[in-house]
């Protein structure tokens, strides 16, 4: 055997907390006060594995009311499969610890901090812990997972973004197994723009509804995330890694909006294959029997919905993306599903959902 072989893999060192090999930590960083000057602080799961490896950071709540990822983060952290992890595992399970005890998307000043990095050390709430998010955890990290659902009343499709200029980048999201991955440049002051320009190959996890558990997206998360550290040899492949269902890639999506107030009758779900003049929906005055048609502008499969039927002009309502072979989309889609609700290498909650895939 070589020197090199010989030789002992480093420790790490996480919010000024060394992890040595083969040891497995909580980190608590503190983040700021509330005005009881009772202390905010980050809890930070470090697996740092005995052999070499990517040290993969996996984060949740960056809007704090969205709660799937926050259980994905849960049942990853307790899967025996982590016994054997190469590399390095770092789990923010809510990084938005302000809007998570409010069960709010935003900080107290309404600043949401994904629009908040790289940070500042002096700046405002959102500047103090994107900087220290970015300074303290991420910068030590090689590759990151993001954790995100839709918004209140608004529901998605298991997707992944991610820009796939980026080659690793486009591995990790190819290899998840969402069953959509969407071609999205980055947003000004999101942790995606930060993590790109640090050089960190970052994906985006969507799916589900804010302040909602859905239990098939969540189910989704974990098995993802298991895939991508898999894709990266962290962990060591098994017979069922190859079952994985395979995405399609969409290059521009849009939403259809209200054309007028009313109460809107949806018709159309979510994962569901469209065409190009398809109603989707109806729109009402409580006080007529006169319906208004919402009608699909092109082919395409519906990534996200609105969930509330009380709209305003201009209210999105459906999430469309465009594919250049729309069958291979909804084959996609399907085949998802039926992975999802089947899968032999996650143990099925038991308080699962087990109504069809998109209902809430």
């Amino acid at each position: 055997m070589t020197l090199i072989g010989k030789l002992k893999r480093r420790s790490i060192t996480i919010a000024g907390v060394t992890v040595n090999p083969g040891r497995r930590q909580k980190v608590y960083l503190d983040v700021a006060k509330l005005y009881t000057h009772t202390s905010l602080e980050l809890v930070i799961e470090v697996i740092h594995g005995r052999r070499d490896g990517p040290v993969l950071l996996v984060s949740a709540a960056i809007h704090g009311d969205e709660l799937n990822g926050v259980e994905i983060c849960r049942q990853l952290l307790k899967h025996h499969s982590l016994d054997r992890i190469r590399g390095t595992l770092v789990v923010v399970p809510v990084v938005n610890i302000f809007g998570f005890i409010h069960r709010s998307r935003y900080l107290p000043d309404r600043r949401d901090l994904n629009r908040c990095f790289p940070g500042t050390p002096t700046g405002s709430v959102g500047g103090r812990a994107a900087y220290l998010f970015r300074t303290e955890i991420m910068n030590h990290c090689t590759h990151a997972i993001d954790l995100h659902t839709g918004a209140v009343h608004r529901s998605n499709l298991p997707q992944i973004r991610a820009n796939l200029d980026n080659q690793v980048a486009e591995l990790m999201a190819l290899n998840f197994g969402a069953p959509v991955v969407i071609d999205s440049k980055v947003r000004d002051g999101s942790l995606r723009e930060c993590a790109d320009k640090e050089g960190i190959p970052i994906i985006l996890y969507e799916a589900g509804e804010a302040l909602r558990f859905d239990m098939h997206s969540i189910k989704a998360g974990v098995r993802g995330v298991m895939n991508v550290m898999r894709c990266l040899d962290m962990l060591p492949k098994t017979s069922h890694s190859k079952k994985k269902s395979s995405p399609v890639i969409a290059r521009a999506s849009y939403w259809i909006r209200a054309d007028h107030d009313g109460t809107c009758l949806f018709i159309a779900r979510l994962g569901q294959r469209v065409k190009k003049g398809d109603v989707l929906a109806l729109i009402s005055s409580p006080f007529s029997q006169n319906d208004s048609e919402v009608i699909s502008k092109t082919n395409g499969i519906i990534i996200g919905r609105n969930n509330i039927p009380l709209v305003n002009e201009g209210d999105a309502l459906f999430h469309i993306a465009k594919f250049d072979t729309i069958v291979k989309a909804e084959q996609s889609v399907e085949s998802f599903i039926s992975q999802i609700q089947d899968d032999p290498l996650l143990d099925q909650p038991t308080d699962a959902i087990n109504e069809p895939y998109g209902d809430n």
